[in-house]
């Protein structure tokens, strides 16, 4: 999935910068005073975008107005979609893993993030364990959130999880490096009376 939005992305950028760079030009030389082809809607400094007779020209036929909403609201809604898209990071779907061959075998993203998210979730002090893998296939990296108890030593488990989920789950599955961002919060809990 995140190739075909990384392709769309692209395509999608470079028509954009295309059709800006022509428009843009385009404005620029005709302010400027610059012959510009004889289909340009604009000639001069003193032109508008649209003549009232051209804004007046569909006024009082009745799919123009709901056709011009129709069109801007898929035009809103893929701008949205666009958006979302920049701002989710995509999950791993699969890790390659050295077989040993010369061939590889291809291990389950969720699979890895299971066992290492149990892993993580039974350290001392820790209460839960969220893990995500991102990254390509053959160097991935892992985003782990941590929900901490409230007498947790947030050095130790960082410690431990490096030694120990992290180390194990690279061993296993033959990475040369897994690189991790960790995130920490602290469970909610009521205050210890003291007597």
């Amino acid at each position: 999935m995140s190739g075909v939005i990384g392709t769309v992305n692209r395509v999608l950028l470079g028509l954009a910068g295309l059709v800006l760079v022509c428009v843009g030009s385009g404005v620029l030389a005709a302010a400027t005073g610059l012959s510009v082809p004889s289909w340009w809607p604009w000639s001069g400094k003193n032109d508008v975008l649209l003549s009232e007779a051209d804004r007046e020209r569909w006024r009082s036929d009745g799919w123009w107005w709901p056709t011009v909403i129709a069109v801007l609201a898929v035009i809103v809604v893929l701008a949205l979609w666009w958006l979302l898209a920049q701002l989710r990071r995509a999950r791993l779907s699969e890790v390659l893993v050295d077989s040993g061959d010369g061939e590889g075998a291809l291990l389950r993203g969720r699979a890895l993030e299971g066992v290492l998210a149990a892993e993580a979730g039974g350290l001392d002090g820790v209460a839960r364990a969220q893990v995500v893998l991102t990254g390509k296939r053959s160097a991935p990296q892992a985003r782990i959130r941590l929900l901490m108890e409230p007498h947790a030593a947030p050095d130790e488990a960082l410690g431990r999880l490096s030694d120990e989920a992290l180390a194990h789950a690279r061993d296993s599955a033959g990475l040369a490096r897994l690189p991790a961002e960790v995130r920490l919060r602290a469970v909610k809990h009521r205050a210890e009376r003291v007597s």
